[in-house]
């Protein structure tokens, strides 16, 4: 499908970029990427539309949840690299408010319940990879095939969410 009118694509845009920002928002927790995000995933849409016009919320949805995993999987390599520089250099980072650590150490205390709820493989599977094992490194640890680590993920990352909810936290994890 082909966007022949400026008019047409704004229509999807006002219609479709409340919705996107908003489970961007809700996957990434940042709201200054997510409208990076969300205007990415709208360039992506004007430069290479759906063939279907009925499909342009699916395709939406598909889109903006990559771009969103995508930027969580750069944090974490990020923090992983930050981490090791501050072992390496003798952790010379800034000095955290005592305020800031005892929230810190609260949704730390806070998540990791929700995750020792799940199952062990299901526990393991999201540790590994918000770790920032690869795929491969996930499916040798946990002695699985390569196309099962996916969605060995995806179904932990499901229940997470679900014990979340069951905490009242249902907009904080993407549902809603």
């Amino acid at each position: 499908m082909e966007f022949p009118e400026t008019e047409y694509f704004q229509t999807i845009f006002f219609e479709h970029y409340p919705i996107v920002r908003r489970k961007l928002a809700a996957l990434v927790r940042d709201e200054a990427a997510a409208d990076d995000l969300a205007q990415d995933v709208f360039v992506k849409l004007y430069r290479n539309p759906p063939d279907d016009p009925a499909a342009i919320g699916a395709w939406l949805h598909r889109v903006l949840t990559r771009a969103g995993y995508d930027y969580m999987d750069k944090k974490a390599r990020e923090r992983k690299l930050q981490n090791k520089q501050e072992q390496l250099y003798g952790g010379e980072a800034a000095a955290v408010s005592g305020e800031e650590e005892l929230l810190r150490q609260m949704d730390q205390e806070e998540v990791r319940g929700w995750l020792d709820a799940l199952p062990e493989r299901d526990r393991q599977v999201l540790l590994l990879r918000h770790s920032g094992y690869s795929y491969a490194e996930i499916a040798e640890r946990l002695n699985v095939r390569l196309p099962v680590v996916g969605t060995l993920i995806q179904r932990a990352t499901e229940k997470l969410k679900q014990s979340a909810a069951k905490a009242g936290l249902p907009d904080a994890l993407g549902r809603g």
